[in-house]
């Protein structure tokens, strides 16, 4: 009966922390990969409606590129 009550809790057993503090770490592991998915899926939507601006940003550059390399092909410097 006295080796019954001496005897220490499973909870305070090395063998029930060390399985609580390894699925511990699973689980936060768990969760900050899904985390991470879910910022780059979010990340990954952001770029596709920004590719969109960005091409007609890029037609613009070129379109002005073109004038002004246009304007300067119509200029005879005198040598």
């Amino acid at each position: 009966v006295l080796s019954a009550q001496t005897e220490a809790p499973f909870y305070e057993e090395w063998w029930f922390l060390l399985v609580m503090a390894l699925s511990s770490l699973i689980l936060i592991l768990l969760v900050v990969f899904a985390l991470i998915l879910h910022g780059q899926s979010k990340k990954y939507k952001n770029c596709s409606a920004g590719k969109t601006i960005s091409n007609v940003e890029e037609s613009v550059t070129l379109d002005n590129g073109g004038f002004t390399a246009l304007e300067l092909n119509s200029r005879h410097l005198n040598i």
